[in-house]
């Protein structure tokens, strides 16, 4: 079982989280790398993380988006008080904040299971079970990534948690948004990861309530943890 560090940053910057997401996963990498040529007795522990997040309002485009997928220009960005980054994940565009639990596994896969979609999919099963806690039944929608309401039905399927992620050498970065109390206008402004005729919702809207964050927070990081036989460590913020 694996050892992986555990930390809530809470409300922040999407920049100055994925300047650390940034941080932590080089230096895995650079470790890894070290690994390769280390004596046994050199030998250095690889540290894994699992992030988790809320963000103010933003928009963030995959290296496979198209920017066309923003529907609103720069000075109405400003207007709504958000921000629009392009970055290095998979997956199209999509909308970041407060209310929404973003998770960043930053890990060497090498010491779990090099499998991609294995792992894409243990992150929609933890966010599955999580949901089924609170008597949502969600699942998957055939060709597309993400955890979804109503999948079966084409004319209801609507999506509750998007995925988009990097893996290099094995280590992985960016994560998923899971929309709990999300402001769902906010999607409005955005063809959600490209995909036009399908509606986004969240567990506020399904339930008909604001939800308790932390303590789906706590159910899905223990999902998580099960699922990828993590021994999970809480560790205070150090970036």
């Amino acid at each position: 079982m694996q050892k992986v560090n555990f930390l809530d940053l809470g409300l922040i910057d999407y920049k100055q989280a994925w300047d650390y997401q940034e941080k932590l996963f080089q230096e895995l990498i650079d470790l890894k790398l070290r690994n390769r040529t280390a004596s046994p007795e050199a030998l250095e522990i690889q540290k894994h993380y699992l992030l988790f997040c809320e963000h103010p309002h933003v928009f963030t485009l995959g290296r496979s988006g198209e920017e066309k997928n923003l529907l609103v220009n720069s000075e109405e960005l400003k207007a709504i008080n958000a921000s629009f980054y392009k970055n290095n994940r998979g997956g199209d565009i999509t909308y970041h904040g407060p209310g929404q639990i973003v998770g960043y596994p930053i890990l060497d896969m090498d010491l779990f299971f090099t499998d991609i979609h294995k792992y894409l999919r243990l992150l929609e099963e933890a966010v599955i079970l999580t949901l089924s806690e609170y008597g949502i039944t969600a699942g998957r929608y055939p060709g597309f990534t993400g955890v979804w309401l109503d999948a079966d039905d084409p004319l209801k399927a609507r999506k509750i948690c998007a995925l988009g992620v990097r893996c290099s050498r094995w280590v992985t970065m960016h994560g998923f948004a899971f929309n709990v109390n999300t402001e769902l206008n906010y999607f409005n402004y955005i063809i959600p990861c490209g995909i036009t005729e399908k509606s986004v919702t969240s567990m506020e809207k399904e339930l008909g309530r604001k939800q308790n964050v932390q303590e789906i927070k706590f159910l899905l990081k223990n999902h998580i943890a099960r699922l990828f036989e993590m021994d999970l460590n809480s560790v205070p913020l150090a970036y």
